[in-house]
């Protein structure tokens, strides 16, 4: 699978670490994010993130600022996108199962590199399970023309 990343200033250190996981678990990286810790602007790079999404250039898009939320509102704006803010597994993995997410966003000063990585493997090894959720994700689909 071939996973863009982004980030911001806050978040460099964390996207770094995260990268190399992804990266040990088979996947390719795209790195769209923020190089260094000289201030910068989160939506910048979750728009980046969620146009290489939503273009097909990539498969998923994992997206990390101070606490996701801001980067996780930037990626929303793309059409296609469906971001998701997580700070545990188990919404990751549901996120991917009834959501289809296709975006990960969280935030490097509200969850620990352990954590972080627990998240992304749930939500990389997630499946959407189709069904009755694949009427519910046509509803969020169909918000995109609005």
């Amino acid at each position: 699978m071939r996973v863009a990343i982004g980030n911001d200033h806050v978040a460099y250190e964390m996207k770094l670490e995260v990268a190399e996981y992804v990266r040990s678990l088979g996947h390719e990286v795209v790195d769209l994010g923020h190089h260094g810790d000289a201030r910068t602007d989160y939506p910048t790079y979750g728009r980046a993130v969620g146009e290489a999404v939503a273009s097909g250039a990539v498969d998923r898009g994992i997206a990390i600022c101070g606490t996701g939320v801001g980067i996780s509102i930037a990626a929303n704006k793309v059409a296609g996108v469906r971001a998701v803010c997580c700070s545990e597994p188990y919404s990751a993995q549901l996120s991917r199962e009834h959501n289809d997410t296709n975006v990960l966003c969280f935030g490097a000063r509200v969850v620990g590199i352990e954590l972080a990585k627990m998240i992304v493997r749930c939500w990389l090894d997630g499946q959407f399970e189709g069904g009755r959720h694949a009427d519910r994700v046509a509803m969020l689909t169909a918000m995109d023309a609005c």
